[in-house]
């Protein structure tokens, strides 16, 4: 089962359970496949959904740093409950342990020797740690490693 049917499944028993803060974050989620299909004129695999999956929960983490700063609890909760729905639907993250220790190899593959090299190691790793890591959270690790 593709992750867009076990998507549209959980709308559906969203639905039957009256569980309105699920189903309308799952279908924002949905709504946003759309666009991309209708933008891009093509068919999305699973890959491409989780990367639309992470846009939207940086999205949603974005805005609520905004909020928290504003004062504004109501609308914070409401993005931080959206960010809640949209996680379980990710690949398992990374512990610290292992992305260090990924960036670790990576770092020795590529030859990198100060933070100068940032930006071969980040090509690298952000495309074998696609999914199960952050950018932010790979950056920050990257400069501690290179420090």
């Amino acid at each position: 089962m593709s992750l867009r049917e076990i998507i549209n499944q959980d709308i559906k028993d969203a639905m039957k359970a009256k569980d309105t803060k699920k189903r309308d974050a799952l279908r924002l989620l949905t709504s946003a496949f759309k666009q991309i299909e209708v933008d891009e004129r093509k068919e999305l695999n699973d890959d491409d959904i989780i990367k639309i999956i992470q846009t939207q929960i940086k999205r949603r983490d974005d805005a609520a740093t905004q909020y928290r700063d504003a004062g504004r609890d109501d609308l914070l909760q409401i993005e931080l409950n959206e960010i809640k729905v949209y996680t379980p639907y990710l690949p398992l993250q990374l512990t610290d342990e292992e992305l260090t220790s990924a960036l670790h190899e990576i770092i020795k593959k590529v030859g990198a020797l100060s933070v100068k090299d940032m930006g071969k190691i980040m090509a690298v790793a952000s495309k074998e740690l696609a999914g199960r890591a952050d950018g932010k959270r790979i950056n920050e690790c990257v400069k501690t490693l290179l420090a």
